[in-house]
C-alpha cells in the first residue's frame, strides 16, 4: 500500500465521529508489536513482509535485542473502507468518484497505543489505557489467561474500556501441538471461558458492593421514616414516598454485555507472526451464498453446538442431532479449511506442504500466488502469502475496531461520569466543564481539559524543528562528513580540557570552586559532550475545546482540588511550545488539536513530575491526575558517580529520569545516598542505563539493590515471662527524662485478617484523612459550621488493591472493620469494643498499625467520630482533677500521635516499618503544674516523642518478634522435562510450591509458588540458562510474609533443642541473617553473633593441644 502523507492524517482530526483511539493490551509474548506491525504495514510504513519481524514501535535498542516492549508508543494509522449509501446521511458527498453509486468511501483515523506486557512496566500499561477509549485484549491461544492477562483486563475494567478479544496464536495449536480441529475447537472455548471468569468475577465483585451500599442507605431511609412517624409534624405525601423507596428491590444488572462471544463478533481469531485474521462475521458472508443461509443468521450459529445436515443443508440444534455423531460448523465449515492451508504449505513429512493441495485451494479461493514466491525455498513464504490474501489480518482488526468500538463523543459521554465523579473535590467543579468533558464540546469558547499521561524523553536531533535545520534529505556521504564533524568537534573539547592537567589548575580550580557554582562549572562541561539533549515531550489527550500552538494553559498540581483552587501549590501557566502527531519512531508538527486527539505537547518540563491535567481556567477546573493510579516501585538502589565531578550530571539525569519513566521515583536520604526506585529487576536495569547513556551521560556505579521489610509481632511458646509482671504483657510506662509526665501504653499484635484489610484499604484511608484535612481547614476560616462538618456524609472509594474503586461511607467503612474484628478467632468483644476508638493509623497516617485512646477521657481525638459535638468527644469526668488532667493531656495528644507515627516507621529490630501492631494509650498523668507545662512546652515535647517512641519498641520486643519478607507470585510455565530444574532453582533462593497444574490439551505444566524479593536479582536469567529457554518466569509483588516463623533473637534452650542443634545452635537463624544484612546496610549495631563465640572456643581447644 503506499505511503500515507501526515497532513492527510492531520485533516482527519477534525472529525471525531471517525476517529478511534485503542491500546492494545496483554501478557508478554502475546503477540502485541507483531499484530501491530501488520496494522501499520497497512500504511506502507513498513514492507508487509516485515511485519511481525521488525518491531516497529519497539524503537529502543534493549526492546530489539530483548524481543520484548519496555515503554508504551503511539501511531496513528490510515483505514478505508466502503459503506452503503444508505448507512450514512444523504446529503454527504460521494469521495470517491469511481465508487459505484450505491457505496462510498468512508476514511478513519486510528490512533493506536502499543504497551509492554511485562510486569515491571505496568505503570506504562495505566498510561495506554487512560488516553484510550478502547482496548484489543490479546491472549495466547496455547498458555490462555497468564497473571498479567487478569491485570490488563483488571486496567480495562477500572478505566470503563470497551475490550475487543484477539485469541493470538492460534497457528501455534497446528504446528507445534498437532491439534486436529476438533481438539483445538475445544481448546479456544476453554480459553474463552478463561477470560469470561475473569470479567465475571470483577463484575460480581462490583456487585457485592454495590449491594452493600444499597442496603446502608435502605437502613438510612429506615431511621428517617421511624424518626418522622416519632414526629407529630410530618408530611404523609412525604412519609408515602419515603415507603415506596425503602420497598423498592436492589435492581440486578444485566451482564450479557459484558462477556466476550465470537457471535457478537467481539472475538477476533489471528496468527499475527502469519499474518492472519478473521471474525464470525467475516465468514458468515463467505458461506452466504453457497449454503442459502442469511448472513445474520450464520452470525448466531458459526459458533456453539450447532451442526449442519450435510443431506439437507439445514443447521441443527444439539437436540436434534438423534444419535448422529456430527461436527460443530465452527469446525467444518472454517477450522478444518485453515488446517488445509497449514497442510499445503507447510505439512507434510518434510513440513514443505503438498503441491497439489496448494493448488486445489488457490483455485478455489481465486487466489494467484506469484511463481517467485512458489519457488521459495522458505514454506512460510507461500503460506504468508497465501492466508494473508485470503484473510488478511489488518482487515479483520481494523474493521473490527471501526463497527464495534465506541467514537470518542461516544466513548466520552460512558466513561467521562465516573472520572469525573471519582476526582478529587467533585462537587466543587464547575457544571461548565463538566459538561464540556462529558458532551465533548468542540466549539471555540469551550474549556481546555487535556489529561498528560506521562513525559517522554525525546532526544533533540529526532524533534522535527531540528530534523529541518540538520536537512531532512541528507545524502550518505553528507551524513558521514556531518558525524565526523561532530567527533571531531568532541575530540577536540575533550584534549583542551585534558591540557589542564597541572598541579596549578588543579588547585586554581578548588580554590574557585564553590557549592553555588557547581552548576555553572559543570554546564560549560556539558556544552562541550553533549551535542544532544533530551526533551520532555507530554503524552496527552485531549477531552474538550480546541489547543494551539502558543496558547497558554494552566498546569494543575496531583493536589489540586475545586474546593481549594488558591491553595499551595498553585496551577502554573505555561505556553505550549509545539503539538505534534506521534508517529512511532518520529513526530510530525500541528498546529492545532481537535476534542478526541492523542499527541504530543512541548512546553510542560519542570511543571509536570509524571502525570497532569491540563485546563484552561482555575476555578471549578477538574483535577483527572488525581484518580491516576500506578503501582508503587518495591526495588531501591543507591547509586553514585565513578567520577565525583559527574555528581551534578547525574543529579540532573536523576530528575529527567524521574520525569519521564512513569514508575521511577527518585529521593535523597538523610545520608546523602541518591537513591532510584524501581519496579522490579528489568525495570532497574533499563533505568541505569538510560540514566548513563541519555539522561546524565557519565559513568554510574550502582550498590546492591535494596528491598523493604516490614517488622511485626506475634504471640509464641517461645516468649521470655513479661517485662513488667504486675501488667498485662506489652504495657510500658514511658516517663519523660525530666519526671513531668508518665504515659502507659500496651502493644498488642492484631489479627491478620485485620491487618490485611488495613492493607487492602489504603486509598480509602487517605482519601479519608485528606477530607478531614478539608474540613478542619474550612472550620479555621468559620466556611461551614461544625455540626455540619461530618465525614460520615462523604463517600469514600475503595477497591481491593487499595484503589478508588467502589463506594463506601465513612460509616460503612466502620462497619466494614468493625466485621473484620468480629471475624477474628481470639477476643472478638475486646476488638469490636475499640473501632470507636481508634485514634490514627500508622507509619504516614495509612500504615496498617492502631493506635487506640482507651483512657476514657478521650485524650486523643477519635478518627471515626460522627460529628465534632460527639459526647464521647466532651463528656465530663467526674471529677475536676480529672478533667484538668484529661484537658492538659489533649494540649499533647498531637504529639502523642506523632511519636506513634515515628516509632511505627521504625521498628526495633532493623529500623523497618512495622506491619500489623496495635498501640493502646492507656493513661496519661502528669506531675507539673499548668505553668511549668506552659513554660517547659519545646523541652517537654522532645522528651515526650523520645520516650513515647522507646516504650512503644519495648512494648514491641516484650512479644516475639518477626521479621517480614516482601514476597513475589511467580508463575512459570514449563514443560515436563525441565520441572526438576526448575523446582531446584526456586528451592535454593528460598521459595515455595504453592501449586503445579497440568494446562488442559497442551504438554504445559503451571507452577506457582512465592519467591523472596531478595532473593529474586538474577532468579530470571537463571531459570531461562537452568531450562535452556524452555521457561519464563513472571514475578508479581504480593505483599509481606513471615519467612520462616522464627524469632531473630531464638537461640536452643531446651533439652531437645540443645541435642538437636548444639549449644552453639548450628543451625542458620534465616531471620537474624535477613535482620542483621539491614542493620549492617544502615550501619547499626549487629547484636547477639553467636560466631564469635564458637571460634574462640575453636580457638581456646586448639591451644590446649
Amino acid at each position: 500500500m503506499p505511503t500515507i502523507e501526515p497532513a492527510r492524517l492531520i485533516a482527519l482530526q477534525s472529525n471525531p465521529q471517525n476517529v478511534r483511539n485503542i491500546c492494545i493490551l496483554a501478557h508478554v509474548d502475546h503477540g502485541k508489536t507483531s499484530l501491530t506491525d501488520s496494522l501499520i504495514a497497512t500504511n506502507g510504513i513498513i514492507s508487509p513482509k516485515l511485519a511481525g519481524k521488525i518491531r516497529y514501535l519497539d524503537s529502543r535498542p534493549d526492546e530489539q535485542t530483548r524481543g520484548i516492549t519496555m515503554e508504551s508508543s503511539a501511531i496513528s494509522l490510515y483505514f478505508s473502507m466502503m459503506r452503503k449509501v444508505a448507512s450514512v446521511p444523504a446529503a454527504a458527498p460521494t469521495t470517491d468518484d469511481t465508487a459505484p453509486p450505491a457505496q462510498q468511501k468512508e476514511e478513519y483515523l486510528i490512533n493506536l497505543i502499543d504497551s509492554p506486557g511485562h510486569i515491571d512496566f505496568s505503570s506504562e500499561v495505566s498510561t495506554a489505557s487512560r488516553l484510550s477509549d478502547a482496548a484489543l485484549v490479546l491472549v495466547d491461544a496455547v498458555e490462555g489467561v497468564c497473571s498479567q492477562t487478569v491485570t490488563v483486563l483488571r486496567q480495562v475494567w477500572i478505566e470503563k474500556l470497551k475490550p475487543l478479544l484477539v485469541i493470538n496464536k492460534i497457528d501455534r495449536l497446528i504446528t507445534e501441538l498437532k491439534m486436529t480441529p476438533a481438539e483445538a475447537y475445544g481448546h479456544i472455548g476453554r480459553v474463552l471461558e478463561g477470560v469470561n471468569a475473569v470479567i465475571g468475577g470483577f463484575f460480581q465483585g462490583e456487585r457485592m458492593e454495590e449491594d452493600l451500599l444499597w442496603r446502608e442507605r435502605r437502613e438510612e431511609k429506615m431511621r428517617d421514616r421511624a424518626e418522622r412517624r416519632s414526629s407529630t409534624t410530618s408530611n404523609g405525601l412525604d412519609g408515602q414516598k419515603l415507603d415506596a423507596e425503602i420497598e423498592q428491590q436492589f435492581e440486578e444488572r444485566d451482564d450479557e454485555d459484558l462477556y466476550f462471544a465470537p457471535e457478537k463478533n467481539n472475538v477476533i481469531f489471528a496468527s499475527a507472526i502469519d499474518g492472519w485474521a478473521f471474525t464470525i462475521r467475516q465468514f458468515a458472508g463467505l458461506y452466504e451464498k453457497k449454503l442459502g443461509i442469511k448472513r445474520s443468521v450464520l452470525e448466531k450459529v458459526l459458533w456453539g453446538d450447532f451442526y449442519l445436515d450435510p443431506k439437507t443443508k439445514r443447521v441443527l440444534g444439539q437436540k436434534h442431532l438423534k444419535g448422529r455423531v456430527l461436527k460443530p460448523m465452527f469446525v467444518q465449515l472454517v477450522f478444518e479449511n485453515l488446517w488445509a492451508v497449514y497442510e499445503a504449505t507447510v505439512g507434510g513429512p518434510k513440513g514443505k506442504g503438498d503441491g497439489s493441495l496448494l493448488e486445489k485451494i488457490t483455485k478455489a479461493l481465486s487466489i494467484s500466488i506469484p511463481p517467485h514466491i512458489l519457488r521459495s525455498r522458505d514454506p512460510k513464504a507461500v503460506l504468508q502469502a497465501l492466508v494473508s490474501a485470503w484473510l488478511p489480518l489488518s482487515t479483520a482488526v481494523l474493521v473490527s475496531v471501526i463497527e464495534y468500538l465506541p467514537s470518542p463523543p461516544t466513548a466520552q459521554a460512558t466513561r467521562l461520569p465516573e472520572m469525573v465523579r471519582d476526582s478529587p473535590g467533585s462537587s466543587h467543579v464547575d457544571p461548565r466543564v463538566r459538561s464540556a468533558v462529558v458532551g465533548f464540546d468542540t466549539a471555540a469558547k469551550a474549556p481546555v481539559i487535556a489529561y498528560v499521561s506521562k513525559m517522554v524523553a525525546v532526544p533533540e536531533s529526532e524533534l522535527p524543528l531540528s530534523r529541518k535545520k540538520t536537512g531532512v534529505s541528507l545524502t550518505a556521504e553528507e551524513a558521514r562528513d556531518l558525524a565526523r564533524k561532530k567527533r571531531e568537534e568532541i575530540a577536540k573539547a575533550k584534549a583542551e580540557a585534558g591540557e589542564r592537567n597541572g598541579l596549578s589548575s588543579v588547585t586554581a580550580g578548588v580554590e574557585n570552586t564553590a557549592i553555588d557554582d557547581e552548576d555553572e562549572t559543570l554546564n560549560r562541561t556539558e556544552s562541550a559532550e553533549v551535542n544532544d539533549p533530551e526533551h520532555l515531550i507530554g503524552f496527552a489527550r485531549l477531552y474538550s475545546g480546541e489547543l494551539s500552538v502558543g496558547d497558554e494553559i494552566n498546569v494543575l498540581p496531583p493536589k489540586f482540588t475545586p474546593l481549594n483552587p488558591h491553595a499551595s501549590p498553585e496551577p502554573t501557566k505555561v505556553t505550549v511550545k509545539a503539538l505534534y502527531l506521534l508517529m512511532g519512531r518520529s513526530l510530525e508538527p500541528l498546529s492545532k488539536v481537535p476534542a478526541g486527539s492523542i499527541f504530543g505537547i512541548e512546553g510542560l518540563e519542570g511543571h509536570i513530575l509524571k502525570t497532569g491535567t491540563l485546563c484552561s481556567q482555575n476555578e471549578g477546573a477538574i483535577n483527572l491526575a488525581g484518580v491516576s493510579m500506578a503501582s508503587p516501585p518495591i526495588v531501591r538502589v543507591a547509586i553514585e558517580p565513578v567520577n565525583p565531578m559527574d555528581l551534578g550530571k547525574m543529579i540532573r539525569g536523576l530528575k529527567l529520569l524521574e520525569q519521564s519513566d512513569p514508575c521511577a521515583l527518585y529521593e535523597q536520604l538523610g545520608s546523602g545516598e541518591h537513591v532510584v526506585l524501581t519496579a522490579g529487576e528489568l525495570h532497574l536495569e533499563r533505568c541505569l542505563k538510560d540514566l548513563r547513556e541519555r539522561y546524565a551521560r557519565c559513568e554510574i556505579q550502582a550498590g546492591e539493590p535494596i528491598v523493604p521489610y516490614r517488622e511485626g509481632i506475634v504471640e509464641a511458646e517461645e516468649m521470655e515471662p513479661p517485662k513488667t509482671k504486675d501488667l498485662p504483657r506489652g504495657t510500658v510506662e514511658a516517663v519523660t527524662a525530666s519526671k513531668q509526665m508518665t504515659i502507659r501504653l500496651r502493644v498488642h499484635p492484631m489479627p491478620s485478617n485485620v491487618t490485611d484489610f488495613l492493607i487492602k484499604h489504603v486509598g480509602a484511608i487517605r482519601k479519608l484523612y485528606s477530607e478531614r484535612a478539608q474540613e478542619q481547614e474550612q472550620q479555621s476560616h468559620g466556611d461551614i459550621e461544625p455540626e455540619s462538618a461530618g465525614l460520615d456524609t462523604e463517600a469514600v472509594e475503595i477497591d481491593e488493591n487499595g484503589a478508588e474503586g467502589g463506594t463506601f461511607s465513612l460509616e460503612g467503612f466502620k462497619k466494614q472493620l468493625e466485621t473484620v474484628f468480629d471475624q477474628s478467632e481470639a477476643d472478638r468483644e475486646a476488638w469490636r469494643k475499640v473501632v470507636g476508638d481508634i485514634t490514627a493509623f500508622g507509619p504516614r497516617r495509612v500504615g496498617p498499625n492502631l493506635f487506640i485512646d482507651t483512657t476514657g477521657k478521650n485524650i486523643c481525638n477519635k478518627f471515626f467520630r460522627e460529628h465534632h459535638n460527639d459526647p464521647r468527644n466532651n463528656q465530663e469526668t467526674r471529677n475536676g482533677e480529672d478533667e484538668q488532667g484529661s484537658e492538659t493531656g489533649r494540649d499533647f495528644s498531637e504529639i502523642i500521635a506523632y511519636a506513634f507515627q515515628l516509632a511505627t516507621a521504625q521498628s526495633p529490630l532493623c529500623n523497618e516499618p512495622m506491619q500489623g501492631v496495635a498501640v493502646f494509650l492507656e493513661d496519661v498523668s502528669i506531675a507539673a503544674g499548668e505553668e511549668t507545662l506552659s513554660r517547659e512546652s519545646g523541652r517537654l515535647t522532645g522528651e515526650i516523642i523520645t520516650s513515647v517512641r522507646s516504650a512503644i519498641g519495648s512494648g514491641f520486643l516484650d512479644w516475639s518478634p518477626r521479621i517480614l519478607l516482601a514476597m513475589y507470585s511467580c508463575i512459570i510455565q514449563a514443560t515436563p522435562d525441565v520441572l526438576g530444574r526448575v523446582y531446584q532453582v526456586i528451592t535454593r533462593r528460598r521459595g515455595s510450591i504453592l501449586s503445579e497444574s497440568l494446562l488442559e490439551g497442551t504438554p504445559y505444566f503451571t507452577i506457582e509458588s512465592k519467591l523472596p524479593v531478595a532473593e529474586s536479582f538474577g532468579f530470571s536469567e537463571e531459570i531461562r540458562k537452568r531450562t535452556s529457554g524452555g521457561a519464563q518466569p513472571m514475578l508479581v509483588f504480593c505483599g509481606f510474609e513471615v519467612l520462616d516463623d522464627v524469632d531473630p533473637f531464638w537461640v536452643p534452650k531446651t533439652e531437645e533443642e540443645l541435642e538437636d542443634l548444639g549449644e552453639l545452635g548450628d543451625r542458620e537463624n534465616v531471620a537474624k541473617r535477613y535482620v542483621d544484612q539491614v542493620r549492617r546496610r544502615k550501619g547499626l549495631l549487629i547484636r547477639g553473633n553467636r560466631g564469635v563465640g564458637r571460634d574462640a572456643e575453636k580457638q581456646k581447644t586448639l591451644k590446649k593441644n
